[in-house]
C-alpha cells in the first residue's frame, strides 16, 4: 500500500464517521466529549487531505 492509498482510506474511514456523528448530531445532539472528538476527526481529515493534494503534485 502506497503512502497515497494510505491517505485515500484514512480519509474514506474518516468521511464516513463524521457522517454518523453528523446523524447522531441532528438526531439527539452530541456529548462534549463527542463533540470534541467530532472536532478532532475534522482536523484530521483536513490534515490528511492537505497531505494526499500535496502528495498528488509531486507525481
Amino acid at each position: 500500500m502506497t503512502y497515497k492509498e494510505m491517505l485515500g482510506r484514512n480519509n474514506a474511514i474518516l468521511k464516513r464517521n463524521i457522517g454518523r456523528m453528523i446523524l447522531k448530531d441532528n438526531k439527539q445532539g452530541l456529548s462534549s466529549q463527542e463533540s470534541n472528538m467530532y472536532q478532532s476527526m475534522l482536523k484530521r481529515l483536513h490534515h490528511n487531505e492537505s497531505e494526499l493534494q500535496a502528495a498528488r503534485k509531486q507525481d
